[in-house]
Parts: C-alpha cells; sequence; structure tokens
C-alpha cells in the first residue's frame, strides 16, 4: 500500500470507477473480511478452553466468592 504509483491510475476501470478507488475499497471489504475471520477464530478457541476447564472454573468461583473446598 506505500508504493502509491503501483495504484495511483484511472485504468482499467470497474464499473466506470476509476481504478485508484476500487482498488483502495477492496482493501477495506478485505480488511473488515480478514479482521471478521480472526476474531471468529480467536472466539472459537477461547470457547474450547473454557469448555475444556469446566473444573478450574469452578473452583476459582469459589475462591472468589471467599468460601474454600472441603
Amino acid at each position: 500500500m506505500l508504493w502509491v504509483s503501483s495504484y495511483a491510475r484511472v485504468e482499467p476501470r470497474l464499473i466506470g470507477i476509476p481504478f485508484f478507488y476500487w482498488y483502495q475499497m477492496a482493501w477495506v471489504v478485505l480488511s473488515t473480511i480478514l479482521t471478521m475471520a480472526a476474531y471468529q477464530l480467536w472466539h472459537r478457541e477461547q470457547r474450547a478452553r473454557k469448555a475444556a476447564r469446566p473444573e478450574r472454573s469452578a473452583q476459582s468461583e469459589r475462591s472468589a466468592k471467599g468460601g474454600a473446598a472441603k
């Protein structure tokens, strides 16, 4: 993206829109899609980690409430 001369041009046009504009908008859309995919993967991993350790979370809840496991 820093090499401006690679995309600072009018041709080729897409539906009458100069290359400079549709190329930059394509990056906005692509970046959004990639960010959403990364978030979904991260969220899925967090749920899997939470599901894999149910005992530990129950113990930490008791400790947080001040109760001791007897």
